[in-house]
């Protein structure tokens, strides 16, 4: 079957995470700066959260370039992983409401974490369609950073009960990993390979 409305489904589920997490900014109930300060946790949780969000999204949209065509396995590989996107909101809010605590802290890494696994899925399945001569297993090649990230969500889950903050930093140096764009599918693609 054609990958349109897996690719339209995929979009909308991830148009609403980032809502939900915009909606659980609550505003505050006074006018001064200090009521925003107490926001501060909360924000910046929201803000990494976005950054992996939009990650998921624009690494989403290059896999779906490579695909033609999907099967069932694939969709339901792909609403795996929309199931785990769908998460992010409620652990980015228990994190951010309790100012980075040790629990919350290994939560919202089990959150990222689960994702990347599920990623990994796809990609996995989609190649099962394609064949391991495809495109996209030729695009994807060793997968570096994909095979890194879960590694390094781990050690900041375990990390999260001796120092949050060392946890934190692990989840920020992901989201930076990723956040150049990868362009080894679009690059495939493009030499028609």
């Amino acid at each position: 079957m054609p990958k349109e409305r897996l690719t339209a489904f995929s979009d909308g589920v991830i148009a609403i995470i980032i809502t939900i997490m915009v909606l659980e900014l609550k505003v505050p109930h006074s006018a001064d700066l200090a009521a925003l300060g107490a926001l501060v946790p909360v924000f910046l949780t929201y803000v990494l959260s976005f950054v992996y969000i939009a990650i998921y999204w624009n690494n989403h949209h290059h896999l779906m370039a490579a695909v033609q065509e999907v099967d069932g396995v694939v969709l339901w590989a792909n609403m795996h992983l929309m199931f785990w996107l769908s998460l992010v909101p409620f652990a980015t809010g228990w994190m951010g409401e309790n100012h980075f605590a040790a629990v919350p802290t290994a939560l919202y890494g089990v959150t990222l974490l689960m994702p990347a696994i599920a990623y990994y899925i796809l990609q996995i399945t989609i190649i099962r369609v394609q064949g391991r001569d495809g495109p996209l297993a030729r695009a994807l090649g060793r997968d570096l950073k994909g095979k890194l990230s879960p590694l390094i969500y781990l050690t900041a889950i375990a990390l999260a009960f001796v120092a949050p903050w060392i946890s934190h930093g692990l989840y920020v140096l992901v989201a930076l990993i990723w956040l150049v764009p990868d362009r080894r599918i679009e690059r495939k693609i493009a030499k028609g390979a």
